[in-house]
């Protein structure tokens, strides 16, 4: 599955994209920002707040509850505003 990270949440992260195997117990959207707030310091202050964030699932816009899949692309990034 890749993953990409936008605006300040690549900030904390620390990259804008990576590759992983999507681990059996993670089924959605919501538990993949679980499993990736475990993963260190940067990953929890960018993905625990969902409140604070936007997904995406293969370039659609995607609820936390939306079901993903081991070739998914995933992105997680903040709301955007304007003015």
């Amino acid at each position: 599955m890749k993953l990409l990270y936008f605006a300040w949440v690549r900030q904390k992260i620390g990259k804008s994209e990576e590759d992983v195997a999507r681990p059996a117990n993670v089924a959605t959207v919501r538990d993949l920002a679980a499993h990736l707030c475990a993963l260190g310091p940067g990953y929890a202050d960018a993905l625990a707040d969902l409140s604070r964030l936007r997904a995406a699932v293969n370039q659609e816009h995607a609820g936390f509850d939306m079901p993903i899949g081991d070739g998914d692309e995933v992105a997680f990034f903040p709301p955007v505003t304007g003015g």
